[in-house]
């Protein structure tokens, strides 16, 4: 005998309307999510500093200490007596370093006691401006003896003779100087000089008197009696 199954349909659900102008009724609330606790902060790992080698300092050498540089040795020195071709006899005062144009200079001061100047030389110029030492005694023995010859004057006009006489005082060249007294003295007897030749012999007398005065440590009056009477025994 077969027993027929019946199947259990459910019930359909009802739905409840909320009759019209009843309010409606709330929804129940949803249950509140629990909390979700906060994961602890990792802390960060502090980034790695890179170290830069550093390059070890060479030492320096010492500075070596300059030794004072010696003064310069020159031909000329404090006190000497020099002769400057176009002043004649002078004597250095001191030797001076002065500042020119952002430059050292050395300097020779020169005091010329006669014509109350002074003048300043360059030592690195002192040997091409003709500056020189007194004539030694052999040179002033030459130069007393030319006054003993015979004046030598050229047949040319006075200005070119007087140029001549000129540049042989301004040359600083002793025996020059005695050649220009030798040919502009006059003796008793003979022509008068005129006023340009007895300037130019005047010059040449006194440029001669004065070394020979500094030569030979007397005083230039004295030094001119004895250039005068070279030229009396050229006459006599």
């Amino acid at each position: 005998m077969t027993t027929a199954l019946k199947k259990k349909i459910p019930a359909p659900a009802l739905k409840v309307v909320p009759a019209k102008g009843a309010p409606a009724k709330a929804a129940p609330p949803a249950p509140a999510k629990a909390a979700v606790a906060a994961k602890p902060a990792v802390p960060a790992k502090p980034a790695a500093i890179k170290a830069t080698p550093v390059k070890p300092v060479a030492a320096k050498a010492p500075v070596p200490v300059k030794a004072p540089v010696p003064p310069k040795k020159h031909e000329f020195k404090a006190g000497d007596f020099v002769v400057y071709p176009t002043h004649g006899v002078g004597r250095i005062q001191k030797v001076d370093e002065q500042e020119v144009a952002g430059l050292k200079l050395e300097l020779f001061v020169i005091a010329f006691e006669k014509d109350k100047m002074i003048l300043r030389v360059p030592t690195t110029k002192a040997k091409a401006v003709g500056m020189r030492k007194l004539s030694t005694p052999d040179v002033v023995a030459t130069a007393l003896n030319t006054l003993k010859g015979r004046a030598r004057i050229k047949r040319t006009m006075w200005s070119r003779r007087a140029q001549e006489y000129e540049a042989k005082i301004n040359s600083g060249d002793l025996v020059s100087i005695a050649e220009v007294v030798r040919d502009l003295h006059r003796a008793t007897g003979q022509p008068e000089q005129s006023y340009s030749e007895r300037q130019l012999y005047e010059a040449a007398l006194a440029r001669m008197a004065r070394e020979v005065a500094a030569i030979e440590r007397i005083d230039e009056q004295a030094a001119v009696k004895r250039v005068e009477s070279a030229l009396v025994k050229k006459a006599a």
